[in-house]
């Protein structure tokens, strides 16, 4: 019975202390993922900006040759 408790003690221990692992590992994986969503992000609204501008520029032109 004695080695029987220990056994089980064990891989409780062994379990408790690769959930621990585990949960560090995904947390890593989350704030590389919320890191590259928000660069993504960014790049996509100064892709945008940049469009708008050109997009006044050539408005701008039109009504130059317009005039």
């Amino acid at each position: 019975m004695k080695k029987f408790l220990t056994l089980l003690f064990a891989v409780a221990l062994a379990f408790s202390l690769s959930s621990v692992t585990f949960a560090q590992g995904d947390a890593a994986k989350t704030d590389d993922t919320k890191k590259e969503a928000k660069a993504e992000k960014k790049a996509a609204k100064k892709k945008a900006k940049k469009e708008k501008k050109e997009e006044k520029k050539e408005e701008k032109k039109k009504d130059d040759m317009a005039k």
